[in-house]
């Protein structure tokens, strides 16, 4: 036992978890401490609105740079993820100056098909969204490239303090929705001015040396797969992602999608604690494995089954106590949000543990694969919300089928990587 605790100590895999672990514990503490507070004064309608609107950028923010960023750890040059950045910039002005042009001249057919009146106002800060997304994006993944780990973790946590701070106090004055809004759209936007300026300071920050014969061209081709197969998949898994709050808002209105916002706000929230920080060090770790031809599949199955260990408990407390617990912390209106959280919860723990699996797809080209599967779940969350909708007229009936189709799809998805990792070993082997 002191061994294998001295060999945890001395892992440098392990103290980078734990610092980004570290980071995200106390930006979630923060959020957790100041959420009762924050849905005591919004209300439903509130975060139902600021639901729907963060269910449409969030469809948007993960290919604001075409997935180029997540390129930015791979090359074995500094120089050559250097000008993968100024790619993914170059890039995510480009769709902001297009969507703002789409939205000029498409906003009342917009406005129709998604049947969101209630957030007609806020689809011009969409282009901002985008453009604060491509900068936190590569910001984000030059210091996970650099290990900087503990400035990630730092801005993690005063990014939680100063957006959550922002809430409670304005909301005591001013608590309407445009406040929740505006607010989610500042956060990427001061999330990736926060990297930049501590990464200068630690020297750790993108310099202009050795940029010379660069070629941005190249750089593109060469990793192509990023926006042929990876943004789409990023995309269509946003879309499905957000497909029942923009469902809930259409058939049975705004406070219906708050019931469901701030359930999968709270249940992501050990997603964000662990799951992401053994995620974001998990994916450079994978990448230098199967450079070196270890075998891939025994790391996938280690690192997930340490997050089902440690996740199995909060997300099983939600389960079995959701409603209770639901309205004992936000209040008594939001108890239906723990009858969602129930089945969230199914969803969000398939998530959490499949992150391993998911972070391994680009180092084991299989972003294609990865692509067939968010359409196939595309289309069972479809026809699971619907079902719900039409056949029961019932929303709970409706997210208990989500929840379920999507944990079972994730268990395939995690079984066909690990496939695909024996695959890598015995080939390199």
């Amino acid at each position: 036992m002191k061994k294998l605790t001295y060999k945890l100590t001395r892992s440098q895999f392990v103290r980078n978890v734990a610092v980004m672990a570290t980071g995200a514990a106390g930006a979630q503490a923060v959020t957790m401490a100041l959420s009762p507070i924050i849905t005591r004064l919004y209300g439903p309608e509130a975060f139902g609105m600021m639901g729907t609107f963060t269910a449409l950028t969030n469809i948007i923010i993960p290919i604001a740079a075409l997935t180029y960023p997540i390129a930015i750890v791979l090359p074995k040059k500094d120089r050559d993820a250097k000008g993968i950045i100024k790619l993914s910039l170059y890039i995510a002005f480009l769709i902001a100056i297009l969507t703002t042009i789409v939205i000029l001249f498409f906003n009342s057919t917009i406005i129709s098909l998604f049947n969101i009146e209630e957030i007609a106002p806020y689809l011009y800060l969409i282009p901002l969204v985008i453009i604060f997304a491509g900068l936190m994006q590569v910001s984000e993944q030059w210091l996970i490239r650099t290990n900087q780990f503990a400035i990630n973790a730092k801005v993690n946590f005063l990014q939680s303090v100063i957006i959550n701070g922002s809430k409670v106090g304005i909301g005591f004055i001013y608590p309407v929705a445009t406040v929740l809004v505006i607010l989610q759209t500042a956060a990427n936007g001061l999330r990736a001015i926060m990297m930049i300026f501590f990464a200068k300071r630690s020297k750790g920050g993108v310099t202009k040396s050795q940029d010379k014969g660069v070629s941005i061209k190249k750089l593109a081709k060469k990793h192509i797969d990023f926006p042929i197969y990876r943004a789409p998949q990023v995309f269509v898994g946003a879309f499905s992602d957000s497909l029942p709050v923009l469902l809930l808002t259409t058939f049975f209105g705004p406070a219906s999608a708050g019931f469901y916002n701030i359930g999968r706000t709270v249940l992501s929230l050990p997603s964000k604690l662990i799951g992401q920080s053994i995620g974001d060090v998990f994916y450079p770790r994978i990448s230098e494995a199967a450079n070196n031809g270890e075998n891939v599949s025994r790391l996938i199955k280690k690192a997930s089954l340490a997050l089902t260990g440690m996740g199995i408990i909060p997300f099983g407390i939600v389960i079995i106590f959701g409603p209770w617990l639901f309205e004992f912390v936000f209040g008594q209106e939001w108890v239906v949000a723990g009858e969602y959280a129930r089945w969230i919860a199914l969803t969000s723990f398939a998530v959490f543990i499949n992150k391993p699996a998911v972070r391994s797809m680009p180092v084991l080209s299989a972003q294609g694969i990865h692509l067939i599967y968010t359409i196939v779940i595309l289309v069972t969350r479809v026809l699971a919300l619907l079902t719900g909708f039409f056949v029961f007229n019932s929303d709970v009936v409706a997210i208990a089928l989500f929840g379920i189709s999507s944990t079972l799809l994730n268990a395939c998805l995690f079984l066909i990587t690990l496939n695909l990792g024996k695959k890598l070993y015995k080939k390199v082997g």
